[in-house]
């Protein structure tokens, strides 16, 4: 089960690609400048550690190249102005991936970095290829497909952004430990830590996929439970009282692979004060920055409202369903870091209270059970660790690339 449909002839148009790529990059002199990788939310957005990483390394690292990776079949590399960016799949990617001194990816390098590269990463033994993450770890089993494998082993480092999350790694995903880094999370570099709102009115919904949804027709989506509790949940009347009374703002934000049924969503009756939007219409980046709160249920956006101590509500309707499908590495009963709620009644109690003035996250103070740093300062310990500090414009010429040994 790939993220992404393949065309039949994708495969062969690969393989030729990938080695006219590998030809001429042992032809080509060595680059001035060590080339940088670095791609996340398979191409189709700039979201997450790969985009804040990739931010930093353009404005802080002029010793270094540095591409961004996207998926051509998108738009926002030119709405956005992203710089130094290079369509997946192209004949440049593939010469670039076999050129790389270092790659960065959140998901996959097969979905971030080099598509279909899963068949040929053997070939390339040169390259320091670096896992950051899309978010910290904790809720949903790692689910490694034939695809993944060789390129988890290939994957030299793994970030991690606590002891709790390395521990998960090393021993639920069976890292070895010294592919194991503890950086911190990059994009809690745009976040301030500990910075609830004054009061709670921007609410953001957020429901997770969930893979047993995979090839249900239109019909059997709409009978599912994941449908009928999540649109339940939005014609609630005490819910709908509360965001009317309250002068409430609510966005729902869909999940990229909820694609194929969004339209059931958006064809939702809502207000003016609901509103649901694609994955491609909404940056995540910044609604966890305007957010007061969060209303989700297996989320790992969760952690990035814990860090800045604002109020979760995770509403687990399906939490034997997810356990048993899935499985988590959080206790879902007993090491939350926000409200549970597993009913209606419950989630429009808990918003009633916390709208009424309760907006910090009670859990606040287990935060640094979860997070190493608070300091903003992820990005370039990730970067010093990786690929080292930063060398003045006069060593360029001379220096060599070394791997720093973790301290």
């Amino acid at each position: 089960m790939g993220l992404k449909q393949e065309k039949w002839y994708r495969p062969a148009e690969t393989a030729v690609k990938v080695a006219a790529a590998r030809a001429l990059a042992s032809l080509l002199p060595r680059p001035k400048r060590d080339i940088v990788l670095v791609g996340g939310n398979l191409g189709e957005k700039y979201e997450d550690n790969a985009s804040v990483f990739h931010d930093y390394l353009m404005r802080e690292r002029p010793d270094l190249d540095v591409y961004w990776m996207y998926d051509p079949s998108t738009d926002y590399v030119r709405r956005e102005g992203i710089p130094n960016a290079v369509p997946l799949g192209t004949f440049q990617n593939y010469l670039l991936f076999f050129r790389a001194a270092y790659t960065f990816h959140g998901h996959s390098l097969l979905y971030d970095i080099a598509p279909g590269i899963d068949r040929y990463v053997h070939m390339n033994n040169k390259t320091v290829m670096t896992h950051i993450s899309h978010g910290i770890e904790g809720f949903k089993k790692i689910l490694i497909l034939p695809e993944d494998r060789p390129l988890l082993r290939r994957t030299n480092y793994f970030n991690c952004a606590s002891p709790y999350e390395k521990r998960i790694k090393q021993y639920g995903w069976g890292v070895p430990e010294e592919k194991l880094i503890t950086t911190g999370m990059a994009r809690f570099d745009r976040l301030k830590p500990d910075s609830p709102a004054p009061e709670v009115k921007n609410i953001l919904v957020m429901m997770t996929w969930r893979e047993w949804l995979f090839g249900l027709s239109d019909q059997a989506f709409m009978e599912s439970e994941y449908f009928r509790r999540t649109t339940g949940l939005l014609n609630d009347p005490a819910f709908l009282r509360l965001v009317r009374d309250r002068d409430l703002k609510v966005k729902v934000a869909l999940h990229p692979f909820m694609k194929r049924f969004e339209r059931f969503f958006k064809g939702f009756p809502g207000s003016e004060q609901i509103r649901f939007y694609s994955f491609d219409e909404v940056s995540i980046k910044e609604e966890v920055i305007r957010a007061d709160m969060l209303l989700t249920d297996y989320t790992s956006v969760s952690w990035d409202f814990l860090y800045q101590n604002k109020p979760i509500i995770f509403y687990m309707f399906d939490q034997e369903e997810m356990e048993q499908h899935r499985g988590t590495y959080l206790d879902l009963d007993s090491e939350l870091y926000g409200y549970k709620a597993k009913s209606l009644a419950e989630v429009a109690g808990l918003l009633d209270r916390i709208t009424a003035g309760d907006n910090m996250n009670p859990f606040y103070p287990k935060s640094g059970e979860y997070f190493k740093y608070f300091d903003n300062e992820n990005c370039r310990r990730l970067a010093d660790r990786v690929i080292g500090p930063a060398r003045s414009t006069e060593k360029l010429k001379v220096r060599t690339k070394t791997v720093p040994a973790e301290s």
